[in-house]
């Protein structure tokens, strides 16, 4: 080793220490700036959130992108009066075995009162393939057994997960393979096809095949209650199709579809005012009662070509499968605070509950009173009847929105 690299991680070294230390001093609580590319469950009244990214404030002396080590929760039965939304606790455990990743997915299990961390990436030194869960009850981590029908598995990263909890299924498809997410990975980042299941049943974590075999990452995906057994959509991100380090944007017009049933792919393009294509986008899905339509609700997302980020609101309504416009309402692609990486989360299929994402053109926090926290009332039923509105636990129905309504007709 010359003398210049070992200068070299002399200054790595004190740099990552100094950094450790600095880690080590902040309350996740109290100095919080911005969170983002981190991971959420939701069980039993309680959002889980695990991993990601965070910057601490004031974010002009804390310049630094810090890796979230901390298991916080907000309390869905609670609102707190300043900021209007769900109070947050940072006092369960995770200790430094547990993986502390971004742009993995943790799934819920409410029946066995568990949440699985599957995939995501390090912020450096990545560590080899390894499944843990979160027993809710006893406030602990364990590594978990699997089976799986393949000999052996790679952690992923900004794929797109979600879970089926009346079926017992988690789902993860596509997400990047690179040199924060496997050991010794020498090669340009690369983008899966595959669609991960997972068993929560039998512990059976799987390794199947997407729609063809283009890789993808950084959409989402969600479930729906319909069809005989219900369906999958993905939609958004970016495509590989060349994995030679380049990626292109995907047409937000091309829906895939996942039959649970028959395990069948399908696409089907959509109309209307077609968002422009993004990623690390957040979305979720909510219906009527009577299932005559299933919404599903975009907000934000980085841009892929010439726009840095989204500040913005479409939802998807199928079976006719048209986006519509929900925010701003004037026809303007103007953002006030673009960002992506947020996640989202429906709570009794009434409110969406968004949390993070980091802004690419400001420097401020994130809402601190809020911790980062905003609130969707998807049927527009909240205190100010409109879309983005304060949390409030007891509300628990949805009604079709008349932004659909004046699209898509009913009532």
């Amino acid at each position: 080793m010359t003398g210049t690299m070992r200068l070299q991680h002399l200054l790595f070294a004190v740099v990552s220490l100094a950094a450790l230390s600095l880690q080590a001093s902040k309350d996740p609580l109290n100095d919080f700036c911005r969170r983002w590319g981190h991971q959420t469950a939701q069980i039993d009244g309680k959002l889980y959130i695990d991993g990601g990214l965070v910057a601490w404030n004031p974010i002009s002396s804390n310049p630094l992108n810090y890796t979230n080590t901390w298991l916080l929760y907000s309390d869905l039965n609670s609102s707190a009066t300043d900021s209007g939304m769900p109070i947050q606790h940072a006092d369960l455990t995770k200790n430094s075995t547990v993986p502390s990743v971004s742009g993995g997915i943790l799934w819920s299990d409410s029946v066995n009162k568990a949440a699985y961390l599957f995939g995501g990436e390090y912020q450096n030194n990545p560590a080899d393939f390894s499944f843990w869960a979160y027993d809710v009850v006893l406030n602990q981590w364990n590594e978990t057994k699997y089976s799986s029908n393949v000999d052996t598995l790679q952690r992923v990263a900004y794929g797109a997960g979600t879970q089926v909890e009346e079926l017992g299924m988690g789902y993860y498809y596509g997400g990047w393979m690179n040199s924060n997410t496997s050991p010794g990975w020498a090669g340009l980042p690369m983008a899966t096809s595959n669609l991960i299941t997972f068993d929560m049943t039998s512990g059976t974590l799987n390794n199947n095949t997407g729609p063809d075999d283009v890789g993808r990452a950084e959409g989402q995906m969600v479930y729906l209650p319909a069809s005989d057994g219900g369906l999958l959509a993905y939609f958004g991100g970016v495509e590989d199709p060349y994995q030679n380090g380049s990626f292109v944007a995907a047409n937000m017009t091309q829906i895939h579809l996942f039959d649970i049933s028959s395990s069948k792919w399908y696409t089907q393009t959509a109309s209307g005012q077609i968002p422009e294509s993004r990623r690390q986008f957040c979305a979720g899905a909510t219906w009527a009662d009577d299932h005559s339509s299933y919404n599903i609700y975009l907000y934000g997302g980085y841009g892929v070509d010439n726009v840095t980020g989204f500040d913005d609101v479409y939802i998807l309504s199928l079976p006719s499968f048209t986006w519509i416009k929900a925010f701003p309402a004037e026809n303007s692609t103007a953002s006030s605070y673009p960002h992506g990486g947020c996640s989202a989360n429906v709570i009794n299929r009434s409110q969406m509950l968004v949390i993070g994402g980091w802004f690419t053109s400001s420097d401020v926090c994130d809402t601190a009173n809020g911790k980062g926290q905003h609130n969707m009332h998807l049927g527009y039923n909240g205190p100010a009847r409109s879309l983005w509105d304060k949390y409030d636990p007891k509300v628990s129905a949805y009604s079709v929105p008349t932004p659909i309504i004046s699209v898509i007709g009913g009532g």
